[in-house]
């Protein structure tokens, strides 16, 4: 067994520390989402934590970690005598990204369940992870039904797993830590508010303090037991503290001038919902414990402000997480001079300073001009006069634009597929486990055989051949690339400001369905992939927020750039289907023969049956339609700017499926 990374050797990182700490000083609290580049020692510090959390007391042979003074009446292995129990130190549970289903809540013997009539229930990670820390790397990235199950357990505090009739429930209370990479997408706004902290968390700049990170990494990774030695009495005080401030937790006073600044906070930064309000008290309350006062200060709930807020203030995906400090100070300092208070103790004394973590320890590191149009408003050759970027217009919901036929890609909300989650169409022989049983055609496929086995009594004499998997239609995610044409034919600020808000508006709407995006742009004499296929439509939005417009219209440049992203993208991800989306208004300039050769590249899309849908970007009285003939060669369909609105005539996605069919 590895010896993990002592976690007061962590260089700074101070909040994610604190955090963490506070955390396990008040589980109540409801987790911590660590979102930061690579490289960061989000897991290291992670995984280090449950090293310092207190054993717990369990029934003995009890597979739900039942309280001995406590037990669960409703346990599966139960029910237990109140009576002394065992300890064993506090569990940490990772729950893999690719998980299935019965490996978090659990799993039923389903065969025994319909020939017996016995719950024969093998418990689930959520089992595994009651009254300790269940952790979720790469958390953004975890599939939509993962996530529901989740939701409904932090919820209620309990796993419940139905299967054709048979039904088992545990307790599942547990610590919920999540790390993330934002370039990888985000989470899903039921889940982000889930947890009641957040941090950002990034690698200093600081030369020194990289250098005691390198230091220790290579010392642990050297001798990670003799490490983990030389840093044992720093280990064992911090336990210590959090015991103590378990201890002292019930006694500390939350004040009606504290509980107005943090109902006033919440109101001024507009957050949803009274989640807010109850994670802040509880920050504040853990605060001032941890640093051994039984009142809560104001530098307590700033604090408690700036752990629990800044991931429930976004208004739309594209918003950074984060607060205003100023207008954070001013509300405190409002609401702080009213009503209890001016008693506080010295914030001075001992534990003051709003509970920073302790970072002592040996060698302990530091915690343009618009350019002149040509014929046909073309803008002089490239370089001549590039423009500055242009800002969106406010973005709009969009209708649906979804690929034809029935896919097998990863869960989302666009096209239809087939999936183990949705509306049951069908049964077919199971290929590996059972997860979803199709207990009408296991019945029937049972039924011939009953004489010939023998059957004497009530049950169904069921054999493994007999067992039908139930064949279930949903929604898939796709990988939706955008191909965006910023040529001097688009460079009207206006007309620009336009595209960039209608792209921005399919972004929102490719966040909201789980999609993977692309954005590959034109212009001059080449194309550019702008950001590679992603699950991060932040980082899209902010590459397109920043796209310069310019020169001549490469259109079969940007066509054979898409069509080499998609190729390179079938080869990492066969099952996820593409849908292409060309912003442009059809023109093709630059380079000998640009119409023809634009046409020859789009009809490789058309080749190779990929859905598409052009946005009809042309304006002006006088209209060529090379946009329509654009989508003709691709085998898709075009829409302009005012049809892409959900308000707009209806039909259009079956307009789109229709052609590209």
């Amino acid at each position: 067994m590895t010896t993990p990374f002592p976690f007061t050797a962590v260089v700074g990182q101070d909040d994610l520390r604190l955090g963490l700490l506070l955390n396990a000083v008040s589980p109540s609290i409801g987790g911590i989402l660590v979102r930061g580049e690579k490289g960061t020692a989000k897991s290291t510090t992670v995984r280090a934590l449950s090293a310092l959390l207190p054993e717990v007391d369990v029934v003995p042979g009890c597979r739900f970690s039942c309280a001995p003074a406590a037990p669960d009446p409703a346990c599966p292995d139960g029910p237990h005598e109140v009576r002394a129990g065992t300890t064993r130190p506090a569990r940490m549970v990772e729950l893999p990204v690719g998980a299935s289903e019965d490996r978090l809540v659990g799993a039923l013997d389903i065969e025994r369940a319909l020939a017996e009539g016995v719950k024969a229930f093998e418990p689930g990670l959520l089992a595994d992870a009651h009254r300790g820390i269940l952790y979720v790397d790469e958390v953004n990235l975890l599939h939509d039904h993962l996530v529901d199950l989740l939701l409904d357990a932090a919820a209620m505090g309990a796993s419940y797993v139905e299967r054709e009739g048979v039904s088992v429930r545990h307790a599942a209370r547990f610590l919920l830590v999540g790390t993330m990479n934002p370039e990888e997408g985000e989470l899903r706004p039921q889940l982000l508010d889930r947890f009641g902290l957040t941090v950002e968390v990034a690698a200093s700049r600081e030369p020194d303090q990289r250098v005691e990170v390198v230091r220790r990494r290579l010392a642990h990774d050297d001798d990670p037991a003799g490490f983990a030695a030389r840093w044992a009495d720093e280990e064992a005080a911090v336990r210590q503290r959090i015991v103590a401030a378990r201890e002292l937790l019930p006694q500390v006073r939350l004040g009606d001038a504290a509980l107005r600044q943090i109902a006033a906070t919440c109101a001024a930064f507009e957050v949803d919902g009274m989640r807010a309000d109850i994670v802040m008290a509880r920050t504040a309350t853990a605060l001032a414990a941890w640093a051994g006062r039984t009142d809560v200060l104001a530098e307590d709930v700033r604090q408690a402000a700036l752990l629990a807020l800044p991931h429930r203030r976004r208004r739309n995906p594209f918003d950074a997480p984060g607060l205003d400090e100023d207008k954070l100070d001013r509300t405190l300092e409002e609401f702080g001079d009213q009503g209890e208070g001016d008693d506080d103790p010295d914030p001075d004394g001992p534990g003051g300073g709003g509970g920073q973590p302790s970072s002592e320890g040996p060698d302990q590191g530091g915690s343009g001009a618009r350019p002149e149009a040509g014929e046909g408003g073309e803008p002089q050759p490239a370089g001549a006069g590039e423009q500055s970027a242009v800002r969106a217009a406010e973005p709009f919901r969009t209708r649906v634009l979804s690929v034809p036929g029935i896919g097998e890609g990863a869960a989302g909300r666009r096209s239809r597929a087939r999936t183990e989650h949705g509306r049951t169409i069908g049964a077919r022989r199971p290929r590996g486990a059972l997860t979803k049983l199709h207990l009408a055609a296991t019945v029937q496929a049972a039924a011939p055989h009953q004489r010939a086995r023998g059957r004497s009594g009530p049950g169904l004499v069921v054999r493994r051949d007999d067992l039908r998997q139930a064949v279930r239609e949903g929604r898939e995610g796709n990988l939706v690339l955008f191909v965006v044409d910023a040529s001097g034919s688009m460079a009207a600020r206006q007309r620009m400001g336009a595209v960039k808000g209608a792209v921005l508006s399919l972004l929102l709407d490719a966040y909201q369905r789980r999609d993977k995006v692309g954005l590959v742009t034109f212009r001059g004499s080449s194309a550019d992939v702008a950001l590679p296929p992603t699950s991060s439509v932040d980082a899209a939005a902010a590459r397109l927020e920043s796209l310069p417009t310019g020169g001549r219209t490469p259109l079969a440049a940007g066509l054979l750039k898409a069509h080499d992203v998609l190729r390179v993208e079938r080869l990492r991800d066969a099952a996820r289907r593409p849908l292409v989306v060309v912003v442009t208004d059809g023109r093709a300039t630059g380079g000998p023969e640009p119409v023809a050769l634009a046409s020859r590249a789009a009809r490789l899309f058309a080749a190779d049956g990929v859905a598409s849908v052009v946005v009809d970007c042309e304006a002006g009285p006088v209209r060529l339609g090379l946009a329509g003939q654009l989508a003709g060669e691709l085998g898709g369909a075009a829409v302009t700017l005012d049809e892409l609105r959900a308000d707009a005539i209806a039909g259009l996605v079956k307009d789109v499926q229709r052609r590209a069919a």
